[in-house]
């Protein structure tokens, strides 16, 4: 495997009020996870300062962009939309040398954002209120709907254009006004989506980009023109986010953590269960809200499945995400990789079995972001497993947690336990098994006989108990969080 020619560092800009910019306050670097010593973007931070500015700037443009037809504002997401696509193979392979996703993955997730904008730019063709009966004569009843106003969005790093697409696209064609600080390990992306936008003909301060660590988030988040917060990352940040959100009367949609069971019953197709698991498992190297983390499968068909899964994963190639024949890249960084290993060696002190461990490059120099695909299983009895780490915490790496079951119901019952309830998998050939899991698994999205994550830009997206708090993201679902209704009694002037 070859290491293309790295190309020269990007010049990382802020945006505020339609002027790209350089930020004031400390060095920003963005690194590449497979090669630590090559810089992908650099720049400097935004200071509390900036921030103020572009909630300024955010509010002074709210009212004329409110204004502004939704057909209108729509062309400007086309027009952008357009141009991530023209840009989709250099934009993925910045994606992969920034977050460590496969060059494949990243030129997708390029082309979904620009879907996600698609979809969004539509809503002048969907219906924009509703009207009731009134009980008086002469009189209708009319509930319409009206933007926020200065929305905060905060995303993470593991989908560094699609995750925010999915928040800003809503936001804007609904008229609200943006100011976005994305997680500070992915900052390029951030800068080629806001382009994309800026190009496209948005109007000065309708979006703003600001770069920074922990504390800018709070700035946002306290800020006084804040109309809104939209976040996804870590439940213990949206947590703290949506106590201050909520002190201050101010509403929030966050998408959180998620420890996401795949069910295989015994009636399954094996060979569909271990491609899927897979897939759930270890693409993106674990790294989404939505991978499949635990594997919970009845025992007559355990053996045959694990033994499928490590013939899979013998071939699963981990290395630098750029070369075409990787499956696998490197971790968001060092650190993470190193949280991970303690978490996995914890979980084998507390007696999980290390079933399966793949080749990954050798952890020396730049490769230390790089994990192998792990496979755990927990003993079976149900106090040792469920004292075990492995089972509730969410490594957010390709780590997968096995436990064996007999039977549907004992499955659904350890699928349930936990404070997530993001997303789940069930694989089984029987209709009754697949409703019973639609009445019986307290998740926000089920997948039957497909792996656990994934998500389309038309339909609600988010979890239910500790993995969500708020409305749903995208769809027409995004519309309950982005709008308030007013409520209209329309009748004659004359008696």
């Amino acid at each position: 495997m070859t290491q293309d020619t790295h190309p020269a560092p990007a010049a990382l800009r802020l945006l505020i009020n339609g002027t790209w910019q350089e930020g004031t306050s400390a060095a920003l670097i963005s690194a590449n996870p497979a090669h630590p010593e090559q810089t992908v973007a650099e720049g400097r931070q935004a200071t509390e300062d900036d921030v103020d500015r572009a909630f300024a700037a955010a509010a002074a443009a709210g009212g004329q962009w409110a204004r502004t037809p939704v057909q209108q504002r729509g062309a400007i997401l086309l027009r952008a939309a357009e141009l991530l696509e023209a840009g989709a193979a250099q934009f993925g392979k910045e994606l992969s040398r920034e977050e460590g996703k496969t060059a494949a993955e990243g030129v997708g997730e390029v082309r979904r954002a620009a879907q996600i904008l698609r979809y969004q730019a539509a809503e002048g063709e969907h219906q924009a209120g509703e009207v009731f009966h009134s009980p008086r004569p002469a009189e209708k009843i009319l509930v319409t709907r009206k933007p926020l106003g200065a929305v905060g969005v905060i995303t993470p790093f593991n989908f560094p254009i699609a995750i925010p697409a999915w928040k800003i696209a809503p936001a804007l064609v609904h008229g609200n006004t943006v100011v976005w600080k994305p997680a500070s390990t992915v900052p390029l992306l951030a800068m080629r989506l806001a382009e994309a936008l800026h190009k496209a003909g948005l109007p000065d301060g309708v979006l703003n980009l600001v770069y920074g660590s922990g504390p800018l988030g709070s700035a946002i988040t306290q800020h006084t023109k804040l109309a809104g917060l939209t976040f996804t990352g870590s439940t213990g940040v949206g947590r703290q986010l949506a106590a201050a959100a909520a002190g201050r009367g101010v509403p929030m949609q966050a998408e959180m953590g998620g420890k996401n069971a795949a069910l295989v019953l015994a009636d399954a197709d094996l060979e569909t269960a271990a491609d899927q698991v897979l897939l759930g498992a270890f693409r993106s190297t674990g790294q989404k809200c939505t991978a499949t983390s635990r594997l919970i499968v009845d025992g007559s068909v355990a053996d045959d499945l694990i033994a499928r899964l490590k013939a899979r994963l013998e071939f699963w190639v981990v290395g630098d995400p750029t070369d075409p024949e990787v499956h696998m890249g490197p971790l968001i960084h060092a650190e993470a990789a190193a949280e991970v290993r303690r978490g996995v060696q914890a979980a084998i002190d507390q007696g999980a079995h290390l079933i399966y461990r793949g080749a990954a490059p050798e952890s020396s120099g730049g490769q230390d972001a790089f994990l192998p695909a792990t496979i755990l299983e927990l003993p079976r009895d149900a106090d040792a497993a469920e004292a075990n780490s492995a089972w509730w915490d969410e490594f957010f790496g390709p780590v997968l947690t096995m436990r064996r079951v007999s039977g549907a119901q004992e499955a659904f019952d350890l699928a349930n336990q936990g404070e997530f309830g993001l997303t789940s998998a069930i694989f089984t050939e029987d209709v009754g098994h697949i409703l019973e899991a639609m009445e019986e698994l307290d998740v926000g999205i089920l997948h039957v006989n497909s792996e656990s994550a994934g998500a389309d830009p038309h339909v609600p997206f988010g979890g239910a108990k500790g993995s969500g708090y708020g409305p749903k993201e995208q769809g027409q679902a995004a519309k309950d969080f982005f709008t308030h209704t007013t409520t209209v009694y329309l009748r004659s002037g004359s008696s």
